[in-house]
């Protein structure tokens, strides 16, 4: 399958830094999330799709990698990738500044489905959401 990924582009906004100007760490999921909403919406898998398909994804593991602050009014790109999708969602981000393209920041999260009506877990990924990658990739 080929690479499946989307990226956002933004500026860092004050009420996002601290006294030093630099980004306060928890921001960071904050543009994670930006990024994997885009990822999710370019297969059509939203998250209203995921409600009415009956499933929640909450995050149970993130791993970050800072490899340099970002700033008061720098501006960068958060790039998503999938990398897994059958059991799980695996999903890497890498964030680099736009003027120089330097990688700031790697990061990865991972999610798992949960049936809404139960509370269940589900260690294989429902088929509406396998169907969603599969329909992409082969677009």
């Amino acid at each position: 399958m080929a690479e499946l990924s989307a990226s956002v582009d933004f500026m860092v906004e004050f009420y996002e830094v601290d006294s030093m100007k630099v980004v306060w760490h928890g921001n960071y999921m904050n543009y994670m999330e930006r990024a994997r909403c885009k990822l999710l919406s370019k297969i059509q898998y939203n998250y209203n799709n995921m409600e009415a398909n009956g499933y929640a994804w909450p995050v149970v593991k993130v791993k970050i990698k800072y490899i340099a602050p970002l700033r008061f009014l720098q501006k960068a790109r958060i790039e998503a990738t999938l990398l897994e999708w059958e059991n799980r969602l695996k999903i890497s981000y890498n964030i680099t500044d736009l003027e120089t393209g330097k990688i700031l920041t790697k990061a990865e999260t991972e999610h798992i489905a949960v049936n809404m009506a139960t509370g269940e877990t589900s260690f294989v990924s429902p088929k509406e959401f396998i169907d969603k990658v599969e329909a992409y990739a082969n677009s």
